[in-house]
């Protein structure tokens, strides 16, 4: 072999997995030598493979053959000093399209000031206690608005089916570089967790400052700023007037005040699909046990995460999926005004709790909500999120109670006499949700809970719990951006970005996102 370090893909038992030992010895026999040559490996890619019995683990690992292998160093952000002569870059929002962009207009020279309408990470988290205690939402600080987006109370998912090449892998280093975990750089299905991401994304802001950037907090961005059809910059909530050269909107895709100025103002929008279904709840061990092939009772062995799952099919033209799996994870509320409940969900990085949840969803065309239309225009599927919004309040029947039913009940048309214990802690009543829904979304996920009962044997029970209403699983319009040069196609040096403009659905496709269109931003800039 003339090269002496190789990319080698193994199997191994779950049990000997992490065995150095073990490693060696599969990695000397795929590349034919003895054990004795091997000098060195690295792990790449780790992977569980549950679909036999016995489980195992995929492997990709980089080895050395005769001496070490050289270590990798520590990834790192830095940028050289910002010039005093640098042009400005507005970005209204800073969840991970926003960070990202910021991080990318330094590493092009150019100054961001981020404008986020919430709090920063650590104050954020004290709101969060009249939402869960008294069902109280505070509307600028919540689950959804401030520092990190609606990623940072989350479970933190960074898996994309992107390629991990390129931006993708430049997402995961930024994120180690601020104090990620490293494993996020190696697992096939990486996650960070509600308790770690606050810090990450600290750390991120803290860079951002130290380059030169700006980041304002509780500044609400409520009209743009036009010359003729040229944004020159924004105005906030106080009455600042803030000029740049370009403004990167990137809101996230709970900011309907941004959509409603934007269709008051006569900025062209687009309507897409979006989802809207429950959360659905089962205890982890069912999850566990019926992903991983365990007996009743038997434990998870400890070398193997909570399981997850991912369930789609396509019923009447219309998609109807699991959403957002969270494996050792609770359900929370999402709402960003006091007249709605939205249930998302969330998890810890251990991923410990006894509960697991999911979105349970179905796809709403433009034209399902022709009905809007005639009043709303292209808010129409806003609105028809709205509404689903406030019958979930009603039902619920006060503060941030969600309105829940057993997937039996559901499927039977019956409420529930009684409910199962749940990971939702502002609590639950129950209410007749095949009723609250439009009956052409009921009618398929009756379908495809039935045909998901069939695939996962005991995921229809009487112990499975749907929780009302899941809604915020994509921008119901789009924000349209050219194709050349990524500006808004009326409106110069405007540049739609992320979930909110309907371009990304996660942290990493947000944040990738952020990235490509601060290039464009910084070359119209």
């Amino acid at each position: 072999m003339d090269s002496l370090i190789h990319t080698v893909d193994v199997v191994l038992p779950l049990d000997k997995s992490e065995e150095d030992a073990a490693r060696r010895q599969a990695a000397a026999i795929k590349l034919g030598v003895p054990v004795a040559r091997i000098g060195g490996i690295k792990l790449r890619k780790h992977s569980i493979d549950a679909r036999q019995r016995a489980v195992k683990v995929q492997l990709r690992l980089d080895v050395s053959l005769d001496e070490p292998l050289p270590e990798d160093p520590a990834p790192h952000w830095s940028v050289p000093p910002l010039s005093e002569q640098a042009r400005r870059v507005i970005i209204v929002g800073c969840g991970p399209a926003g960070m990202f962009a910021a991080l990318r207009c330094l590493e092009q020279g150019q100054k961001p000031i981020l404008l986020e309408r919430g709090k920063d990470a650590s104050a954020r988290r004290f709101d969060l206690a009249p939402l869960l205690r008294e069902g109280r939402v505070i509307e600028e600080s919540n689950y959804c608005f401030g520092e990190g987006g609606a990623g940072t109370f989350s479970d933190g998912k960074l898996y994309t089916r992107a390629t991990k090449r390129g931006p993708v892998a430049k997402v995961y280093e930024v994120l180690v570089a601020h104090g990620a975990p490293e494993e996020i750089l190696t697992d096939a299905h990486p996650h960070i967790g509600s308790n770690l991401l606050p810090n990450v994304v600290k750390a991120i802001r803290a860079s951002i400052i130290a380059a030169g950037g700006e980041v304002h907090f509780q500044t609400k961005v409520v009209d743009f700023l036009l010359t003729g059809s040229q944004i020159r910059g924004v105005q906030t909530a106080s009455g600042e007037e803030i000029l740049a050269d370009s403004v990167i909107l990137a809101t996230g895709h709970s900011a309907r005040d941004i959509y409603r100025l934007l269709a008051e103002k006569k900025i062209l929008l687009e309507p897409k699909p979006f989802a809207v279904g429950f959360r659905i709840e089962h205890s982890q061990p069912y999850i566990d046990r019926t992903q991983y092939h365990l007996d009743y009772g038997q434990e998870r062995p400890r070398l193997l995460p909570a399981a997850r799952y991912r369930l789609a099919t396509k019923i009447r033209g219309r998609g109807v999926h699991s959403f957002c799996m969270c494996p050792g994870g609770w359900i929370v509320p999402a709402s960003t005004e006091n007249d709605e409940v939205v249930v998302n969900g969330m998890s810890l990085s251990r991923r410990d709790s006894p509960f697991a949840n999911s979105g349970m969803v179905a796809t709403v065309e433009p034209e399902d909500v022709h009905a809007l239309v005639k009043q709303h225009g292209v808010l129409a599927g806003l609105v028809f999120q709205k509404n689903l919004e406030i019958s979930a309040k009603q039902a619920g029947g006060g503060g941030q109670v969600a309105p829940g039913q057993r997937v039996t009940d559901f499927l039977d048309g019956r409420i529930s006499s009684t409910l199962p214990e749940t990971s939702y802690f502002p609590g639950i009543h129950s209410a007749p949700l095949h009723d609250l829904l439009p009956q052409w979304i009921t009618s398929r996920m009756r379908e495809g809970l039935r045909l998901f009962g069939r695939q996962m044997h005991g995921y229809v029970s009487s112990e499975a719990l749907l929780l009302g209403f899941e809604t915020r699983t994509s921008s119901p319009v789009r924000i349209p951006r050219r194709e050349d040069n990524l500006e808004h196609p009326e409106i110069q040096g405007l540049f739609p970005c992320g979930e909110g403009a309907g371009y990304a659905g996660g942290i990493v496709s947000a944040a990738m996102d952020g990235l490509r269109i601060a290039d464009a931003a910084c070359v119209v800039a």
